[in-house]
């Protein structure tokens, strides 16, 4: 199936690993030009030049990082059709362990970045005849997790922003969609269980019985870029293995 992403140009963040990696690859393998923004310098060069894209090194809570990525996507492509949002998640703990200074760290890891970056490419974007934002969010938005509260505080208000803005920019033929994985097989997995990953108690309440791979979750990100999903806005679709129990 031709997707419609030869020659598209996409941004996309936290790129060199998970669930950002995967993105990538899959809109590489789609043909779309691709940005690789990320921080550890080694892993970005190494999986740039893997993938044939370009590497932009930086920090997604650096506001000038982000004009200097959105500034060389420019020069290097002549335009951005694709910003693909996502970043690190926050640490994890009970509501009763927030404190200011670690609300404020999510905040400005989890939401102004993002706002910032598609600020910062709207005006190419509204140039683009497919503009697409994708952010990456989490299960959160749909049942808060156990021990993940600064994840369950601020990934629905990134959330809420990202409804909003679809409804303000599907006039200009720009869609605003999020993906909320469920438990995927990334680092973000080891960070949380350790080594050994989810027990098995956990991986028996998912229905298809095992972790996401990272490709199946990339490769939903693709299709939402593509031209084939051009009337889907403001929506957050789950891949999750059926884990959530929500209707909607």
């Amino acid at each position: 199936m031709d997707l419609g992403l030869r020659g598209r140009t996409a941004i996309v963040c936290g790129a060199t690993s998970g669930l950002g990696l995967a993105s990538a690859e899959s809109l590489a393998g789609e043909g779309a030009n691709v940005t690789m923004f990320a921080r550890r310098r080694e892993e970005l060069e190494r999986e740039s030049n893997r993938l044939g894209a370009l590497a932009v090194r930086g920090d997604v809570t650096n506001s000038a990082d982000l004009e200097r990525a959105v500034e060389r996507t420019v020069q290097a492509f002549g335009g951005i059709d694709i910003v693909v949002w996502n970043s690190g998640g926050p640490p994890a703990g009970p509501p009763s362990s927030i404190t200011d200074e670690r609300l404020e760290a999510a905040f400005e890891l989890l939401l102004l970045p993002a706002v910032r970056l598609v600020r910062l490419c709207l005006p190419e974007l509204e140039r683009s005849e497919a503009g697409r934002v994708i952010c990456i969010t989490s299960a959160a938005v749909k049942e808060p997790t156990p021990n993940l509260a600064l994840s369950n505080t601020l990934r629905p208000g990134l959330t809420g922003w990202a409804k909003s803005l679809s409804r303000e920019l599907g006039p200009q033929r720009i869609t605003v969609n999020c993906v909320a994985p469920g438990r995927i097989d990334t680092p973000r997995m080891t960070e949380l269980y350790g080594a050994d990953g989810p027990p098995p108690q956990e991986l028996a309440q998912i229905p298809l019985g095992r972790l996401g791979t990272p490709r199946e979750f990339g490769d939903v990100v693709c299709f939402l870029a593509s031209d084939r999903a051009s009337y889907i806005s403001g929506a957050t679709v789950q891949v999750d293995g059926g884990s959530s129990r929500s209707l909607l």
